[in-house]
């Protein structure tokens, strides 16, 4: 069944005869009657969610957002949202600012040394049979990007104190963070907020925590790529690895509306169709497919679900609903390629890194996913925020009737 608060998995729950499991009425997750945010994976790719925010405080300068929810890159878009003092305009204003002086170097440490003695861990690791105690945490040292995020989030001793102001004057109720602990193979939801309950599904769990950095970096901790982070015994990384239903946080909270933001380009029939590669794929397409997989078919087939759950509810009369209720869903998504726009961007990378990449063969491949999700420069961040905001506002009016509630339940 959905990781769905509206189909709970409890032991006790009446079962038909082929051992499905039905919704009592009991056991399901109250409307909180709330709009939630959910912010998606997807690296770099996460500067075009704060284009959609831009046009968002643009238009709604106070907007209310009690519910926040993100992985990977989402994650450190809602960690700043979650823990400004401020409005939602001045939150997102200082959110934009920081994409906008995004370089690799504040990422990751991009010098020739750094980059070869990490590729050559890698490399003594496959060719010793295990024989050598060589670390290998990921290809890159995520070091600058924790120093970027201390200085962005001003955490004291690591914890996100903001979140807890926010909650007690009343602009928060939760905020939830989603990790991979890589130890027992679990998706974990760290969640923070005000009346709120804690959830287990089979391979999936939750926590309520005080939000640290250190949960922000490893549910943003690009597989392979970034190294992991350690939380308590176990290490954790990104949150997209294993977190097969995206929506089911803000679900589980209670919302009635959620704003989705994906950040994959839905392609047509034709597009799909073309080949992106001729002959033999380079590993960078390989490793793209890995991450879409991750980051952005999960959200694609729970949003489906989500949709064909409240269709067949909309014909269901209330009373015999057993507590399940319709949820309102907006999904905003990219209306070019992301992956063709950071490929015009790519000469500019630092060169040692630059190297890094055309040997995955990023060059080889003419919709370079992987690329589009490493590329941290600025130029691109802002190409990307620019188009989420012109996507917005070409969705104006659907906007406004969602924001308002005026959309169909």
């Amino acid at each position: 069944m959905p990781d769905d608060p509206r189909f709970p998995t409890t032991t006790d729950a009446p079962r038909s005869e082929a051992g499905r499991e039905f919704a009592p009425s009991a056991g399901v997750v109250p409307d909180s009657g709330e709009l939630a945010l959910v912010l998606t994976g997807g690296g770099a790719r996460g500067a075009y969610q704060v284009g959609l925010l831009r046009y968002l405080a643009r238009t709604y300068p106070d907007l209310h957002l009690p519910i926040l929810s993100g992985v990977s890159a989402g994650a450190i878009n809602i960690a700043l949202l979650a823990q400004h003092h401020g409005t939602f305009r001045q939150a997102v204003s200082e959110l934009a600012a920081l994409w906008s002086e995004l370089m690799p170097e504040r990422i990751f440490r991009v010098d020739v040394r750094s980059l070869a003695a990490h590729v050559g861990r890698w490399g003594l690791r496959l060719t010793s049979a295990g024989a050598t105690d060589a670390r290998v945490r990921g290809l890159v040292d995520t070091a600058p990007l924790r120093h970027f995020l201390e200085e962005a989030l001003a955490p004291v001793n690591g914890e996100l104190t903001g979140i807890d102001y926010n909650l007690h004057r009343g602009t928060l109720r939760a905020v939830t963070i989603s990790t991979t602990d890589y130890t027992t193979g679990q998706s974990v939801v760290w969640l923070q907020g005000r009346d709120i309950q804690t959830w287990e599904r089979p391979g999936r769990t939750s926590r309520q925590c005080r939000l640290t950095v250190d949960h922000v970096m490893a549910s943003s901790a690009l597989p392979l790529f970034f190294p992991a982070v350690q939380i308590g015994p176990h290490w954790y990384g990104d949150g997209g690895i294993k977190l097969t239903a995206p929506l089911s946080p803000a679900l589980h909270l209670g919302a009635h509306r959620i704003l989705a933001v994906s950040t994959r380009y839905d392609r047509t029939r034709s597009e799909a169709l073309r080949p992106d590669v001729a002959g033999y794929p380079p590993p960078a397409q390989v490793i793209g497919l890995l991450m879409d997989a991750i980051f952005l078919d999960s959200v694609d087939a729970d949003v489906a679900r989500m949709e064909r759950i409240n269709r067949v509810l909309t014909h269901v009369p209330e009373e015999k609903r057993l507590g399940m209720r319709p949820v309102e869903l907006m999904v905003m998504r990219p209306s070019q390629d992301l992956a063709r726009i950071a490929a015009e961007y790519e000469p500019k990378l630092p060169r040692a890194f630059r190297m890094l990449t055309r040997g995955l063969g990023t060059r080889e491949t003419k919709s370079p996913d992987v690329l589009s999700m490493i590329m941290f420069q600025d130029d691109y961040a802002k190409r990307l925020m620019a188009l989420g905001e012109s996507d917005a506002a070409r969705r104006a009016e659907e906007i406004d009737r969602f924001i308002n509630g005026n959309g169909q339940r």
